[in-house]
């Protein structure tokens, strides 16, 4: 089998690159391990969480965690058409203006947050029209929470009274403030990366999607990637990629394709048996994510997002969405966020707080039997770091992941401070008359070590990988270069959430799409 382009992965990422290049008339070949989209929690924005641990989910986990006491965390990917846009909560963020400028200053020319700004108006079809901070016309559709509940506009308010800006729109400059965010819908149904730039791709005569297709891993010929290995059904294919393969599988998986690949760091590579085709330390290393930990409130009020996926209510939910595309099915949960600063000595803001009118605990798998509600904050710059190994030479067997999750003390404090905040808007009006009871951490839990310990045991991450392929000048130190090419290799891109050097200060689906957008302008030679 030949083509022009081998793109791995139809998530966030792949699907705008296959689209783009399709396009501009290349043969392009687009694999994705998983089944189609076609589903009704996918279409749903209110039942995302239903998708998790499903065969539209990887389903990760990590190893036990050092600092979180041997706890494994729960670390859910999207294995479907879309990708991980397919079962997320819609949040539509591009990180700070200094995440990009920070890019640049690290010797990624290009990068910086005016070349970048440019890029996300582009891909833009914002519901609010054109102006100096979005685009409209453009494939991703990004509009305002369609029917925002009542409690998140009571979390807005509180914040704002309790002396955070008011913040009508996150993305015009610092996002530092309260309000509803955007989110990636189309009239109140998911808009994913396969909605927005996939489907519209199909038509293209050189685009051929494969579904249920596993990669296996790449193929060299001295230093040049050729090609590579896919599982179809019970049958390994091989594929030639005349102009290269683009590795777009996500912070976990690209890593994982490039040792499989003999590329990588020599040592894990022969203690695995596995032949050193092009040595590239960093392969694997530097994982990040956002913490996060949450509070939860036995709410005072029974009209709650809690059990509205449970019947009798569910039915009329669901037909007013068939109908309208509004009310509670409509929403992504998290509607409503805060930015701000753990310590008021910061050039700025280092916390995400989402709020859900809602009881939202292990990842939505835990539903309480009375009504609640759910926020808490992520540290946007954490400083622990994981690393992503092979568990064996067998590409079928998920990858080894380490977290390394609170190993930093600084991540603690910055955690334990979003509490401190997060108690002070519970206690904050119009919020306080709608929340009875703080049940976790719980009042009796007051104690800097106590509420340390509580931390350890809680924290969870965000769902926002990156840093693994990590992209920068210097081979040593990094795995691709400024355009997204393999340091070292020719024929070989990433474009994903793996190049991130130092992870976005936001939800990562939009910068990833930037990231691609950037990816498919330097290949088609329009930057």
């Amino acid at each position: 089998m030949r083509t022009d382009w081998a793109v791995v992965g139809a998530g966030s990422a792949g699907c705008l690159l296959a689209a783009r290049l399709s396009a501009a008339g290349h043969r392009v070949l687009l694999l994705e391990a998983g089944p189609s989209d076609r589903h009704p929690c996918v279409r749903i924005p209110a039942l995302f969480h239903r998708l998790f641990r499903t065969r539209r989910d990887w389903e990760f986990w990590s190893e036990p965690e050092p600092a979180l006491g041997g706890r494994r965390l729960f670390l859910p990917r999207g294995r479907t058409l879309g990708g991980s846009s397919s079962i997320n909560a819609m949040v539509y963020a591009r990180g700070r203006p200094s995440d990009w400028d920070d890019l640049a200053a690290r010797g990624c020319p290009g990068w910086a947050w005016e070349d970048i700004l440019p890029v996300f108006r582009a891909l833009e079809d914002n519901a609010r029209g054109a102006s100096a901070w979005h685009g409209a016309g453009g494939p991703l559709r990004v509009e305002d929470p369609r029917s925002p509940h009542f409690l998140s506009l009571a979390f807005v308010e509180a914040a704002c009274r309790a002396g955070h800006p008011r913040r009508e729109d996150f993305h015009a400059g610092s996002p530092e403030g309260a309000g509803l965010f955007q989110l990636t819908q189309r009239r109140g149904r998911r808009w994913s990366s396969a909605d927005a730039f996939l489907r519209p791709a199909l038509r293209h005569p050189g685009l051929d999607l494969r579904t249920g297709a596993r990669v296996l891993d790449l193929e060299l010929e001295g230093d040049h990637v050729t090609g590579l290995r896919f599982l179809e059904g019970a049958q390994v294919r091989r594929v030639r990629a005349e102009a290269g393969v683009l590795l777009c599988a996500g912070a976990f998986q690209s890593p994982q394709l490039l040792l499989l690949s003999g590329i990588g760091d020599p040592a894990q590579l022969e203690e695995r048996g596995l032949r050193v085709r092009h040595a590239l330390p960093a392969v694997g290393r530097h994982l990040q994510d956002h913490p996060a930990v949450g509070l939860h409130f036995r709410a005072a009020t029974r009209r709650t997002l809690t059990h509205a996926d449970r019947l009798p209510g569910a039915l009329l939910h669901g037909l007013r969405w068939l109908l309208l595309r509004t009310g509670p099915a409509a929403s992504n949960v998290a509607e409503a966020g805060l930015y701000a600063r753990s310590r008021a000595d910061l050039p700025e803001c280092d916390l995400e707080f989402h709020f859900a009118p809602a009881m939202y605990e292990e990842h939505g798998f835990r539903r309480p039997p009375f009504h609640g509600v759910s926020y808490g904050a992520a540290f946007l710059k954490p400083r622990s770091e994981g690393r992503v190994l092979l568990r064996s030479a067998d590409p079928l067997e998920p990858p080894a992941i380490l977290t390394n999750t609170l190993q930093h003390p600084e991540d603690v404090e910055a955690l334990l401070a979003s509490v401190r905040i997060g108690r002070e808007l519970a206690q904050t009006e119009p919020l306080a008359s709608f929340l009875e009871e703080e049940l976790d951490p719980g009042p009796e839990v007051q104690e800097p070590s106590e509420l340390e310990g509580w931390l350890r045991s809680r924290v969870e991450l965000l769902y926002h990988p990156v840093g693994t392929c990590r992209m920068g000048p210097d081979p040593a130190g990094a795995v691709v270069d400024p355009r997204l090419r393999v340091h070292g290799l020719q024929g070989l891109y990433v474009a994903d959430a793996s190049i991130f050097p130092r992870i976005p200060g936001g939800n990562t689906h939009a910068p990833v799409l930037a990231v691609a957008a950037r990816a498919a302008e330097w290949i088609l030679g329009s930057a």
